[in-house]
């Protein structure tokens, strides 16, 4: 008999679970609300961003692989879909990533999960776009505002 060698922690685990989740998620629409280079990022969501706050705190649950309480609410995310009535281009795409680059900065995630974190998000981020404003340019290593 082998002994399987354990499994790597999941990021939701490494954030610190849900509580820590619900401060990376609080702290992305804080900067929204604060950072005037956010500007066309925040306009593209409700005025009470609390509905907002909650979905992405759901998705990013099952996502980092914690309780898929997204799914459970809604059934399968389909992101584009959902996203297709707002125009998302580079600007937005680079705005989401440079928000969340800054939220995960100051919620003091480990730099090594911050890398990993970040390549996945460009990635879907990239996916989302819907504007052809230039649909072969790469996600932006974004420059986080101080």
């Amino acid at each position: 008999m082998s002994a399987q060698p354990p499994s790597a922690p999941k990021p939701y685990d490494l954030l610190g679970g849900e509580p820590g989740v619900r401060a990376l998620v609080d702290r992305f629409y804080d900067l929204m609300d604060l950072e005037p280079a956010y500007a066309e990022l925040r306009a593209m969501h409700p005025r009470q961003s609390e509905q907002s706050r909650d979905k992405l705190f759901w998705f990013l649950s099952g996502w980092l692989g914690g309780p898929d309480l997204y799914a459970q609410r809604f059934g399968h995310p389909r992101l584009r879909m959902r996203h297709f009535p707002y125009a998302i281009g580079i600007r937005e795409r680079d705005q989401w990533l440079a928000c969340m680059r800054q939220a995960m900065m100051e919620a003091k995630v480990p730099e090594d999960l911050q890398q990993r974190l970040r390549a996945a998000f460009a990635g879907t981020a990239d996916w989302m776009r819907n504007r052809p404003d230039d649909w072969d340019a790469p996600p932006q290593q974004p420059l986080v505002p101080h």
